[in-house]
């Protein structure tokens, strides 16, 4: 399998340089130079396959021989080491919980992924990468403990100041070892916008730069692995299957029309949005039009320009009327989350955090439009991460998990920037 620059077509790289590289010398996302469609055979018997057959199945094509299926298999099997559940909420209402692993975030499977693939490329080298993350949330402890410790490898994350809650920055700041924290004086898309020009900066190509952000096809593509997962517990009801996902970055629904593009059942996608809105005005008018973000409650999704929407476009032709087939995408605000939030409360006693709350609203708000459907949406992260918002606004108090106890009495370590020079000053020293 070749990759492509979405700025440029005749720009390929294999499936190891797109992982290393990260990002296209032209600034381009990488893309796949083409989409093979699952057996019917596949769907027909996938209540019978393990979580690690599915993936294998699914990922294998990106892959193609440049990770030996031994191998393959391996890492798959150290990436899906936790459980994906779907809880029912409500009739025909689930929500898919991918907050089951190490730092109780859907990123933890990405970030796995991703360090498992570069570690294997860098086996017999003596060379090292440095990883460069931006993070509005939970991408930064995903990537610092599936990198924790990975031969070759620094990473280095950039994060908001004040704009993530404690616990998230308690999982990027407290490792230590090959992981480095910059706190950066400014929002998400400034932390992001620095580790795209840097992978642009002549000076520091020695440094052999990737990103473990979802601009990297190795942290992106995993993320369809959950949508097969739900497919095989919801298959039997055989209604039209709506999927919500809360979206920042849209990473995630991105992965999720690939499944589709494979063959997954999928009827309908909608890309649940808080105030960040660029994507629900894009559908409206045709215009994509990003403005600069805005800081929510559900603050992993405060994107105000989001990298992964260019695949998006990139599947559908760039046509309006081709993206209206599959996907519509809802915004709504901090107050109708919080009510929202307060709403599953009291009727289910299923306890949402804002973000999978903004999920929900979009899985209801679609399901009006496709008659007996069933549908889930993506609960992204542990409603511990956000207990600020979630224990005033359900008057409860959350019991702290084994993986967030132990960062709580950890020491925060990390560098303020302001800058891109004082990035690059940091990178290069």
């Amino acid at each position: 399998m070749n990759y492509y620059s979405l700025n440029n077509k005749n720009q390929k790289v294999t499936f190891q340089q797109a992982v290393i590289q990260g990002l296209a010398p032209d600034k381009g996302l990488y893309f796949p130079e083409s989409l093979m469609q699952l057996s019917d055979a596949f769907f027909e018997n996938i209540e019978n396959l393990s979580k690690e057959e599915i993936a294998f199945e699914a990922i294998k094509q990106f892959v193609g021989d440049e990770i030996p299926e031994i191998e393959l298999k391996q890492i798959l099997k150290e990436t899906l080491c936790f459980d994906f559940p779907l809880v029912k909420v409500e009739e025909n209402v689930f929500s898919l919980e991918l907050f089951h692993g190490p730092t109780m975030a859907f990123k933890d499977v990405g970030a796995r992924f991703m360090s498992r693939c570069l570690a294997y490329f860098n086996r017999n080298l003596d060379q090292k990468n440095t990883v460069l993350v931006a993070t509005s949330g939970d991408t930064g402890g995903a990537v610092a403990s599936g990198f924790l410790g990975v031969k070759g490898v620094e990473v280095v994350i950039l994060y908001p100041s004040g704009k993530v809650s404690d616990i998230q920055e308690r999982q990027l700041t407290t490792l230590g070892q090959n992981i480095t924290a910059l706190e950066v004086d400014g929002v998400f898309d400034d932390c992001q916008d620095m580790v795209k020009q840097a992978f642009l900066d002549a000076d520091l190509k020695h440094k052999n730069l990737t990103s473990a952000n979802s601009i990297n096809i190795a942290r992106w593509l995993p993320q369809m692995f959950y949508f097969f997962f739900a497919y095989k517990e919801l298959k039997k009801y055989n209604k039209p299957l709506i999927v919500s996902c809360p979206s920042g970055n849209f990473g995630n629904i991105c992965a999720g029309i690939i499944a589709k593009k494979l063959g997954l059942p999928i009827t309908y996608f909608t890309a649940s949005t808080n105030a960040n809105d660029t994507v629900p005005r894009f559908l409206e008018n045709g215009n994509y039009n990003p403005k600069p973000s805005i800081a929510t409650i559900s603050n992993a999704m405060d994107v105000g320009n989001p990298s992964n929407f260019v695949r998006i476009q990139e599947l559908y032709n760039n046509d309006l009327s081709e993206f209206e087939k599959d996907f519509s995408s809802y915004t709504f605000s901090d107050e109708e989350t919080l009510f929202e939030m307060k709403n599953i409360f009291v009727n289910t006693g299923y306890i949402a955090e804002p973000h999978g709350a903004v999920g929900y609203l979009g899985l209801k708000k679609e399901m009006q439009n496709f008659h007996n459907s069933i549908g889930f949406f993506l609960e992204t992260a542990h409603p511990i991460k956000f207990l600020d918002v979630v224990e005033p606004a359900l008057n409860v108090k959350l019991p702290i998990p084994t993986q967030i106890e132990s960062v709580l009495n950890k020491e925060k370590l990390s560098f303020k920037i302001s800058t891109y020079a004082d990035f690059k000053k940091f990178l290069i020293a």
